[in-house]
């Protein structure tokens, strides 16, 4: 008996352990938040009960995580730790009893309410004002150095302003993607046909990991300050105080978070968020309720792997059992085939789903998902539906990876063993050129107006155009072909048509879709090789040798290049008179090299897209937002926010024929 107690408990250990990883490590939770705590309060019971078999390295008294290699490690000089969850008010009411026997039943206890943001964990530490170090929770004890990454989300400052700023210390928050953000950059991942992000969390999370500050930038993350680590040279009482000083050091926290005096203010509170969570525009899995002063905070201490004075509130699981109609197949712009599941209709946190992600065809398999199955859904995120498992099996055949292409039957591989996706490797696949001709026409490629989804799909359907090169053999006569194409749209589609083939190189290497070639890649790759026919008939030693063209990047450069019907395309494309070549306007540095600039309002003599080229083409950064780092703001009619912004940070402002003149200087 004894001996399989011991085996059970090791049994636990290990699969807490693989989740900790899946979870912390990959960011990809294989169960729910419930499920996990299940497996930690089993374990915590059985080692309580036999104390003989508790180690020192056991999940229960570690927050869990390993760092991976890549980013340098970081020490916390005060641990960054997890806080216990509870499931009821019942359990928020025990929590609170508890607090009252270690500090005295006779004491005043205020608390402190705040979202408990379903982000990733952040800890910035400032000295004499400044960050210096921007790290992950990582295990707890160490962390990831993502310093530089962390600089890009524009809701952490690089240096703390206002008065008493401390001489040194660590603000501990959240970064996250907002919904919005993260619906816009999942839309932008599958018209390149890459695989879709689960929810926001994962996408931060994985954002954060990357080696490319300026995708990180791209990706929208933004921060609430809510908790402190270690610091030194300032007077901070209270949580409730430590708020407010953030907002004064120009910290973002969380508008939401409400000083209780009562636990049943606090609980009244988290009632409150439960059903208002759906307005948000950020995820929240639950409330965060802590001790206001830090005096009562320090008594009552810590346990192995929790604060006594804090603890969570966890939202019931929007779920729901519905029935998989069928499993259908996605094919992307690269030919990546994503499965989703098609679902008999069902009602689900205030909103009807009837599709649910699926992931990848391993997460088929991790499920034993079948057509026909009764399954749990889950609104994982509360954003997009997942398959929780199956709860009832219907005994039909099992799912097979497609080994043809659900729309042209072309062959289905995986490119390399430890690839998840699969993809259809037919260049002339319908659904590909779909996708690669959307891709093609979009506003920071060709920007060819008028050139939407349906107009595309019956140009396809039509076999009007087979290739990026047919575009710009399309007559008038073709056009009339297409449903509710009369003269005036016509002759729109044909004179965008037209502008587009004076768009920058960079633009057009965009636009041709190459696997990794982001729109930063494609103007690096124009500025070196300057004409299309030289990037074409670059080596993959040539390619190597820029510092911004990794291998993975360069290699699919060279295999794109190297194809027949890509060569034959180039061909088509020069005849059709597109600008092949990049205009260099300066081989020296000029009035705009390195300065970063924001565009705000309407151009009278540049669509916006036209005067982030040229200003890129004399070596300035253009961005989105304005920030303490922005150089100046170009102001045309009806400005927006961003003057707006700019005026209250004291960044210069500029109008168009100032900005006329800086291009012609």
């Amino acid at each position: 008996m004894p001996e399989g107690i011991k085996q059970k408990i090791e049994n636990l250990r290990e699969k807490i352990r693989r989740h900790d990883y899946l979870y912390y490590v990959l960011s990809q939770p294989k169960i729910s938040d419930k499920e996990y705590d299940s497996l930690m309060s089993e374990l915590e019971i059985l080692e309580e009960k036999y104390p003989q078999y508790r180690t020192s390295d056991s999940p229960t008294v570690r927050v869990g995580g390993a760092v991976l290699t890549g980013f340098k490690t970081v020490r916390h000089i005060q641990k960054m730790v997890s806080l216990d969850n509870t499931y009821s008010f019942d359990e928020l009411t025990d929590w609170n009893q508890r607090i009252l026997k270690g500090l005295g039943r006779h004491e005043k206890i205020e608390y402190v309410v705040e979202h408990k943001i379903d982000g990733v964990s952040a800890n910035l530490t400032y000295q004499k004002g400044k960050l210096t170090i921007g790290a992950t929770r990582g295990d707890g004890e160490t962390g990831e150095d993502v310093t530089e990454n962390l600089k890009t989300v524009r809701a952490i400052p690089l240096s703390l302003m206002g008065e008493h700023v401390p001489d040194f210390i660590e603000i501990r928050g959240e970064v996250y993607m907002g919904i919005k953000d993260f619906e816009i950059f999942n839309k932008e991942r599958e018209k390149r046909g890459e695989v879709l992000f689960a929810n926001p969390r994962n996408a931060a999370s994985g954002s954060l990991k990357l080696l490319d500050t300026a995708l990180v930038a791209k990706r929208h993350l933004n921060f609430f300050g809510h908790s402190l680590g270690e610091y030194r040279g300032a007077d901070i009482p209270t949580q409730w105080d430590f708020l407010m000083k953030l907002k004064d050091w120009g910290v973002r926290i969380n508008p939401a978070s409400k000083l209780c005096n009562i636990l049943q203010e606090a609980i009244d509170y988290c009632e409150i968020w439960q059903e208002k969570r759906e307005k948000l525009d950020y995820e929240i899995d639950g409330m965060v309720i802590k001790v206001n002063k830090f005096a009562q905070q320090r008594k009552l201490g810590y346990t192995l792997k929790s604060p006594r004075w804090a603890v969570a509130y966890k939202f019931p699981a929007r779920q729901a059992t519905t029935m998989v109609l069928k499993i259908n197949i996605n094919v992307g712009r690269t030919g990546v085939i994503t499965p989703t599941a098609e679902l008999d209709p069902v009602e689900c946190g205030g909103v009807i789903i009837r599709h649910a992600t699926l992931h990848n065809f391993d997460e088929i398999k991790r499920l034993n998902l079948r057509e026909g199955d009764r399954v749990l859904i889950e609104r994982a995120g509360d954003v997009i539906p997942k398959v929780v498992k199956v709860v009832e099996s219907k005994g039909r055949k099992a799912f097979l990876i497609p080994k043809a292409c659900p729309v042209c039957r072309g062959k289905v591989i995986k490119e390399k063993e430890e690839d998840v996706a699969y993809r259809c490797i037919n260049p002339s696949c319908p659904a590909q050129l779909e996708r690669g001709l959307l891709h093609f026409a979009s506003r920071g490629a060709m920007d060819i107006e008028g050139m939407g989804e349906a107009v595309v799909i019956q140009l396809v359907r039509l076999k009007l155009v087979r290739n990026f090169a047919d575009i710009y053999k399309l007559k008038a006569q073709d056009l009339y072909k297409l449903e509710l194409f009369k003269e005036k749209k016509v002759n729109n589609l044909l004179s965008s048509i037209e502008k587009s083939k004076v768009k920058p190189l960079s633009r057009l290497i965009y636009a041709l879709g190459i696997r990794h070639v982001g729109e930063k890649a494609a103007f690096v790759l124009a500025r070196q090789f300057v004409t299309l026919d030289s990037l074409s008939r670059a080596k993959l030693s040539d390619l190597d040798k820029i510092y911004e063209v990794g291998p993975v990047l360069a290699e699919s450069i060279a295999d794109y290049f190297s194809q027949a019907q890509t060569k034959k395309l180039i061909e088509d494309l020069n005849k059709a008179g597109l600008n092949f070549k990049e205009t260099l306007h300066s081989a020296g540095p000029t009035k705009l090299s390195g300065k970063q600039i924001v565009f705000t309002g309407e151009l009278r003599d540049f669509s916006r897209s036209r005067a982030q080229d040229l200003a890129r083409q004399l070596g300035a950064n253009p961005a989105s937002s304005v920030s303490k780092n922005t150089d100046f703001v170009v102001a045309g009619e009806n400005p927006g926010s961003k003057y707006d912004r700019a005026r209250k940070l004291g960044v210069k402002v500029i109008g168009e024929k100032e900005f006329s003149r800086l291009l012609g200087s």
